[in-house]
């Protein structure tokens, strides 16, 4: 990942730990957007990981699109348009990767911040960590269908209506995040959880990760069904019979991945 410049990426333990990097509040310019789409497009296809943590450097998430370098990058015919769809491939990129994304929010997330972290699997956030969506107050939208899947319809027309930002500990009385903790406290919590997730078998955590996306808009019955295919599917892999195995001798499972 030596190639990308508004991205630090490392791996340790089966945990790739993404922090944006795009001074001075990390707002997502074209660059950072490419950047995170090419990075957890590759993490998809990398043995090496199994889950990642997303973060910001700095106090700040990411504080929205970057309004200055829109200005560059929507000049003629299509350009919106192109402008757009890089955008929405971007928090689809963190939806879809193949291994679940946890989201350590370290300050502010706005609009395209929110959306970010509304599009991973798990939250864990500071207690300077906030929701919000600010782009009531230069005559834009920003987020609101993403915003829709973690907070009340009452809740998202306010944020969107005046901007109102969700600190980290009223994040957490919604029951939105898993944890909100002190500042220092952040990355070890969202690193132990990361952990947590790395220890079980990587095939099975891709498969729940892509079972739970494909039913979440889908019927209880059908919903259910595909789920249960899944798991007669989850069930006959090489780290299933493994799992059951190490049940059975009261030992730690050792999982291949197969």
């Amino acid at each position: 990942m030596d190639d990308l410049t508004q991205l630090k990426v490392s791996i340790a333990g089966y945990v790739a730990t993404l922090i944006m990097d795009s001074p001075p509040v990390n707002a997502l310019t074209r660059v950072l957007n490419d950047e995170l789409t090419l990075a957890l497009d590759r993490i998809s296809e990398m043995d090496e990981v199994r889950v990642v943590v997303l973060t910001g450097a700095g106090k700040v998430f990411c504080a929205g699109a970057d309004l200055k370098g829109r200005a560059e990058n929507i000049k003629g015919p299509g350009d919106m348009m192109a402008h757009s769809r890089r955008t929405r491939e971007c928090f689809h990129a963190i939806r879809e990767c193949a291994k679940p994304v946890i989201a350590a929010i370290n300050g502010a997330a706005l609009g395209s911040g929110l959306a970010m972290v509304a599009s991973s699997d798990i939250i864990v956030t500071s207690e300077k960590g906030s929701l919000g969506m600010p782009e009531v107050d230069v005559g834009l939208l920003g987020g609101c269908r993403h915003a829709m899947r973690l907070f009340s319809h009452s809740r998202v027309r306010r944020m969107a209506l005046t901007g109102y930002r969700v600190p980290g500990p009223e994040l957490l009385r919604l029951g939105i995040v898993e944890a909100c903790t002190t500042p220092d406290e952040l990355m070890s919590t969202a690193l132990e959880l990361a952990t947590a997730i790395a220890s079980k078998s990587p095939i099975s955590t891709r498969m729940i990760k892509h079972t739970l996306n494909t039913i979440e808009d889908l019927s209880l019955r059908d919903g259910y069904r595909y789920e249960q295919d899944m798991t007669a599917q989850i069930g006959k892999t090489d780290d299933a019979k493994e799992a059951q195995l190490a049940f059975k001798e009261k030992r730690p499972a050792v999982f291949t991945g197969r």
